[in-house]
């Protein structure tokens, strides 16, 4: 079957927002394949604590890359415990060098309360700017919606509550089912 026969798995909205000395991360539960809802609760965010250190990684495109992806950061964590930076640059190197690990296909945004990264198979790891990212098929209508929120007096829950819902209204492949989590700067 040629790639253009198979319909692929959409989905996925995840939403990063740091401010008042928090970050959350956001993501929806839809997992579609083509035209069909699959599964609606999926649970794409997820807390780690590797080393003794909380960490927060929301995770858009294929959930065993993703799961792949998540089990070598927090290997790379611990080796480097409390160096979310080295340790994201390290996954970023060897997802861009292995040649098993060059075919997943997911995105991850990855934060410790204080930094806030988006890493990518392209050996990428971005620090976004005005506080806001956001990975996915929504990811876009999410980030523009974050990002007009953050003058307001919203705190960074509300802010990337408000976002998704937004992002599940305009993306057939996002749903309103999220998980929610915060961390601490």
């Amino acid at each position: 079957m040629a790639d253009t026969d198979f319909p692929g798995w959409h989905g996925t909205t995840i939403v990063g927002v740091r401010k008042g000395g928090e970050v959350v991360i956001a993501g929806d539960g839809q997992v579609s394949l083509g035209q069909t809802v699959i599964k609606g609760t999926a649970r794409k965010v997820r807390r780690i604590s590797p080393g003794g250190h909380d960490c927060l990684v929301g995770f858009a495109g294929s959930t065993a890359d993703a799961f792949t992806l998540l089990e070598r950061l927090e290997a790379k964590l611990e080796a480097t415990p409390g160096q979310l930076m080295r340790a994201c640059v390290e996954l970023a190197k060897d997802w861009r060098t292995d040649k098993y690990l060059q075919k997943l296909e997911a995105m991850l945004i990855v934060t410790d309360g204080k930094d806030l990264f988006v890493i990518t198979g392209a050996g990428d790891v971005l620090e976004p700017e005005h506080d806001v990212t956001a990975i996915g098929s929504g990811g876009n209508f999410a980030l523009a919606a974050a990002r007009a929120l953050m003058d307001t007096d919203m705190s960074a829950e509300d802010i990337a509550r408000k976002s998704m819902a937004i992002a599940s209204d305009i993306c057939v492949y996002t749903n309103g089912k999220l998980t929610v989590e915060t961390i601490k700067g």
